[in-house]
């Protein structure tokens, strides 16, 4: 397809509401699923930093 305009480009033919609502929803899982991932890691790396600090000075059973 050729758009004659950006503005025709986005418009889509009439759809482009549901295919650039696609992406950003798509784009918007995705960042949220990286910065979950990326939280989870930290508190576990956290968490093993502390068990091996407990472990380390005896006082873990």
């Amino acid at each position: 397809m050729q758009w004659e305009s950006v503005g025709q480009f986005f418009a889509m033919g009439g759809y482009g509401r549901f295919v650039w609502g696609s992406y950003a929803v798509t784009a918007a899982v995705i960042l949220i699923e990286v910065a979950t991932l990326v939280r989870r890691h930290r508190t576990l790396r956290r968490r093993a930093g502390r068990s091996t600090a407990t472990d380390s000075n005896g006082s873990s059973p």
